[in-house]
């Protein structure tokens, strides 16, 4: 007889396996869009419909409160799937997910976010974001628009020169400053259903990857309650949660971009060997170099994955100097990993890696993969760290 713990795992092996397979379904239909989303640079509906009806958007949500209680291994290894069969729908299953780990960890029991969380396991809604505004771009640390109080009621009128997917979204998750008179640092993190909001369109999206995120800059005019603030203050949410789950699902989609570009590569390469007699192409050692850092990237998404998961429960360690430093080095170097691999990938397929026709084509994924380094810019994130590390000594040992 199977003993409760033997059980227990044959039903969590199970659950894995089921994963995989309703991602890989919805990964076949985003697949069969991905050229028409990135050449429309329209959103890919088709393949988010298919990524709810598989309830994937849930996953992470604990089970009482409807979903499957998966944990950020699971979400990760959706997104790579998702970002193999197209970018734009990987990321943006990616910037689902963090907004709904944001909403979990920091929601303390707080009745309207329990009701969103339930009713996003029963509509398998879409949740945006919106941390960029005005003058201070990509700067997510400082916001300009005040939340406005009055009795239990809240007002923002933001202008966010970027909101991905935001038309297409079912919910918004935004920062602000908490008051007119707070500092700019000093902000929240608040929910709003659709019902709550109005978007005015101020800056299209016409860029050279990532089409089909559909990230617009609009004027967000929003009314909701005051319990539509989560309870934790931004300067905890984002240490514990924003940043870190960020820059692992981002990673994970970008490898996703990145090991598609190597299977292009790979069937190039065998199909030249075919037509001349086992003869390796002159890019094969391109392809080498693409096969090799492709293994040093999935390492290290899987090592900061990890090593968030060990800590996830520990705020101390969270937010310390040495495990913000890690995460943000896992998205610098993250995205200059996957841009050396795709294009080791197009210079290993030459020519038919070059053209935007034929089944070797990889121009698509090079140009979705550019947005990396700038996605939060990587010179940004040195730069931070760089002042953060002065104060640390450098290690004197190989051992931890």
């Amino acid at each position: 007889m199977k003993t409760i713990d033997a059980r227990t795992l044959d039903e969590q092996q199970g659950a894995a396996l089921n994963l995989r397979e309703r991602a890989e379904a919805a990964a076949a239909t985003a697949a069969k869009t991905a050229v028409a989303v990135d050449a429309q640079a329209c959103f890919p509906q088709a393949a988010i419909d298919a990524a709810r009806g598989q309830r994937l958007m849930s996953i992470m949500v604990p089970r009482e409160l409807g979903g499957e209680g998966a944990g950020l291994p699971q979400v990760v290894d959706v997104c790579y799937r998702l970002g193999r069969a197209c970018a734009s729908t990987g990321m943006i299953y990616a910037m689902h997910q963090i907004m709904v780990a944001c909403v979990l960890r920091h929601r303390r029991g707080v009745a309207w976010h329990e009701r969103l969380l339930r009713r996003l396991c029963k509509e398998q809604m879409l949740l945006a974001s919106s941390t960029t505004e005005g003058k201070g771009g990509g700067n997510v640390r400082a916001s300009e628009a005040p939340i406005e109080r009055s009795g239990g009621r809240i007002k923002l009128e933001r202008r966010a020169t970027v909101i991905s997917y935001g038309a297409n979204a079912d919910a918004i998750v935004t920062t602000a400053r908490r008051t007119a008179d707070a500092a700019a640092s000093d902000q929240v993190l608040v929910a709003f259903v659709k019902d709550d909001y109005s978007l005015e369109p101020i800056m299209s999206w016409d860029t050279l990857g990532m089409r089909g995120t559909c990230s617009a800059g609009f004027t967000l005019k929003a009314e909701g309650e005051s319990d539509q603030i989560l309870p934790d203050a931004y300067e905890l949410i984002h240490p514990q949660t924003m940043a870190p789950v960020a820059h692992i699902t981002w990673a994970s989609v970008w490898t996703g971009v990145a090991s598609a570009a190597v299977e292009r590569a790979q069937a190039f390469t065998r199909n030249a060997a075919r037509q001349s007699n086992g003869q390796l192409p002159p890019g094969a050692g391109h392809y080498t170099k693409a096969v090799a850092s492709l293994a040093t990237l999935r390492g290290l998404v899987a090592s900061s994955t990890r090593k968030f998961e060990q800590a996830r429960d520990d705020a101390a360690t969270l937010v310390s100097l040495e495990f913000q430093t890690l995460i943000n080095l896992t998205k610098v170097q993250a995205s200059e990993l996957a841009v050396e691999t795709v294009m080791n990938a197009m210079r290993a397929c030459g020519l038919s890696g070059y053209r935007n026709d034929g089944d070797f084509s990889i121009g698509r994924h090079l140009r979705d993969v550019l947005s990396s380094p700038i996605m939060i810019n990587n010179d940004r994130i040195l730069a931070n760290v760089a002042a953060a590390s002065l104060m640390s000594a450098v290690p004197s040992t190989l051992s931890n």
